[in-house]
């Protein structure tokens, strides 16, 4: 019997020739990740536990993005906490804020995991990586401390859904519109701990950065992880990698078996899609964009972990041109790496961002999460391309965020409400 290309990894990591949804495995680690807050309580464990170890200094990743830079004498002492640690065991990939940016963008554009290779992180996106063909999911400290001193992680073999997108896409249409318009189908448990597995001849016309954005909201519908197969656009966007370019290398072209056993396999025609836009409180909550109509709008921001690809700065920019944000709205643009940021200032982006009147900000996790960087006050409302809408996430419990695509956000910091470029 054949194997999903979840199951295939899972399976090459526990050294088992074969491996069935509902087995359990202790799966070897190519890469432990954590951010400054998941970190700090890993380090906690770890001194309850009465060990200062790790298992290969190789093979952590910590990067302070959430708080950072940070905001406040308690998230300075986090920070330094992390810094203090990962200086302490030497550990070679710690990235200092200023150095690299958020963890997932971070993760894929120096290419710390490969196709089928795996890595688990202190954080709910980590499955992010998995458009790059490999298994990547989030789990909690405990298990983040677990792996620290062993290098392996004990994991239920996940049963896998395939979703399946055919069609040729209208214009600003992208990977997020797909995500979002599939929670709306699907809701946001439906993939609660499985796999889901991306395919379709739609992908022909998506870039890369629409790959990661999907894979990066599988958790929002409940995903253990979410996964494309390798092709040309994803070896591509490897031999860009900072690890290609240090040691060229084969790249393994994983695809599942053609006899492989999914739990369902949906089909989308994405043909007659509108861009979308998940209305409050939650990220199944989609409409086409034409539902929103005379939303006036407070806050717009662009980027993070989930839009902050430099192909998402580029539509967000194509829209902005030569145009101003709506004296009523305030725009934050947050470009996913300090790579990104550079691309954006050498090819002229940060100036139509700028010259635009929006910030134009260093790579944070902060309005994504209520932190900082762009709190909702009371009763505001915000357009953002980042992954979720739940009552209180980017602010006041009063206030509300609609999520979108880079070109419906731009085109609505312009517009003052949500809007399709087309009114522009």
């Amino acid at each position: 019997m054949g194997m999903t290309l979840t199951e295939k990894i899972m399976a090459s990591h526990s050294g088992e020739s074969q491996v069935s949804p509902g087995e359990i495995i202790n799966m070897k680690l190519d890469i432990v990740m954590a951010n400054e807050l998941s970190a700090v309580l890993t380090f906690d464990i770890l001194e309850n536990w009465g060990v200062d170890r790790i298992f290969d200094p190789e093979k952590v990743c910590l990067i302070p993005d959430h708080f950072t830079p940070n905001k406040d004498i308690r998230s300075a002492a986090i920070s330094k906490t992390v810094r203090e640690f990962a200086h302490r065991h030497k550990i070679k990939h710690y990235y200092e804020q200023g150095r690299a940016g958020i963890e997932h963008a971070v993760i894929a554009e120096k290419g710390l995991v490969f196709p089928g290779e795996t890595m688990i992180g202190g954080d709910s996106h980590t499955c992010t990586s998995g458009a790059l063909g490999a298994f990547a999911t989030g789990v909690g400290s405990t298990d983040i401390a677990a792996a620290l001193l062993t290098g392996d992680v004990w994991m239920r073999v996940p049963p896998t859904i395939k979703l399946e997108y055919n069609g040729k896409p209208k214009d600003y249409v992208h990977g997020k519109d797909l995500i979002i318009y599939t929670l709306s189908q699907l809701g946001t448990s439906f993939a609660t701990y499985k796999a889901i597995e991306y395919t379709g001849n739609s992908f022909r016309y998506f870039s890369i950065a629409d790959r990661l954005t999907m894979s990066n909201m599988s958790i929002e519908g409940g995903g253990k992880n979410g996964i494309f197969a390798v092709d040309d656009i994803t070896v591509d966007f490897l031999k860009r990698t900072e690890r290609y370019k240090n040691a060229p290398e084969d790249i393994v072209m994983i695809k599942p078996d053609d006899d492989a056993v999914y739990e369902k396999h949906l089909v989308f025609d994405i043909s007659d899609l509108e861009p979308q836009v998940a209305f409050p409180y939650s990220p199944d909550n989609g409409h086409p964009v034409s539902d929103a109509e005379n939303i006036q709008i407070d806050q717009v921001v662009i980027g993070t972990c989930t839009n902050g690809w430099y192909e998402d700065m580029k539509l967000a920019a194509s829209v902005l041109k030569g145009r101003k944000i709506h004296p009523n709205v305030r725009a934050i643009v947050i470009p996913g790496s300090v790579a990104v940021q550079q691309r954006c200032i050498r090819e002229g982006l940060a100036e139509i961002f700028i010259d635009a009147g929006c910030v134009f900000s260093t790579s944070t996790c902060g309005p994504c999460i209520g932190g900082h960087m762009g709190v909702l006050g009371p009763e505001e409302v915000c357009v953002s391309t980042t992954n979720r809408n739940f009552v209180g996430r980017m602010g006041a419990k009063t206030s509300k965020s609609y999520l979108a695509n880079p070109a419906i956000a731009a085109a609505s910091a312009v517009a003052g409400r949500i809007a399709h470029p087309y009114e522009l």
